[in-house]
């Protein structure tokens, strides 16, 4: 959950950033789009959830 809450803050600052700087591209687009999924409570959403929540994992367990 705390992983979830900060991405969803990350992404969000992000996403606030690039509206600011008025760039829409595809980049922000895709940005927008997991912020979206991410607040939603579609269908998708969960599977969403877990690919992130997989890839956190996996970035976590890389020995630097």
């Amino acid at each position: 959950m705390a992983i979830s809450l900060s991405l969803v803050l990350l992404v969000g600052v992000i996403l606030v950033v690039m509206v600011r700087q008025g760039q829409v591209k595809p980049g922000p687009a895709i940005v927008a789009a997991l912020f979206g999924f991410l607040l939603a409570s579609t269908d998708i959403a969960p599977d969403i959830q877990d690919f992130l929540d997989s890839l956190a994992k996996t970035i976590g367990d890389i020995n630097p």
